[in-house]
């Protein structure tokens, strides 16, 4: 019988709590705009076109799955990714799902893969 390791396991949480995080397209965004610059919530907001209440509620997300950190500012709070990998890990995302063929990705209404 086959038993993971912990190593595996830890490995397995770390991607499950980032594929948690990219599964909500108002998260991604936030991801992605962190990716190039810090920023503040009612910024952030405002850019990606969503109520500060919505913007926090996924923060408070991101925060929790250890991928963004709250930087006080005084009265504010300056938002920006934990660790500048997980900017590099976009980024490498990002070109992989680029180079994909989408027609070998079943449509959503067939399996809720893609």
């Amino acid at each position: 019988m086959y038993r993971l390791g912990v190593d595996t396991l830890v490995h397995g949480d770390a991607l499950a709590r980032f594929g948690y995080a990219l599964s909500d397209s108002t998260r991604t965004q936030i991801l992605l705009r962190l990716r190039t610059a810090p920023g503040y919530p009612s910024e952030l907001a405002e850019q990606i076109g969503v109520s500060r209440q919505i913007l926090s509620n996924h923060l408070a997300c991101l925060r929790g799955c250890g991928l963004v950190v709250a930087v006080p500012e005084g009265r504010r709070a300056r938002y920006e990714l934990a660790d500048p990998r997980i900017g590099r890990a976009l980024d490498d995302l990002i070109g992989l799902v680029l180079a994909v063929d989408p027609s070998h990705c079943p449509t959503a209404d067939s399996d809720g893969c893609c």
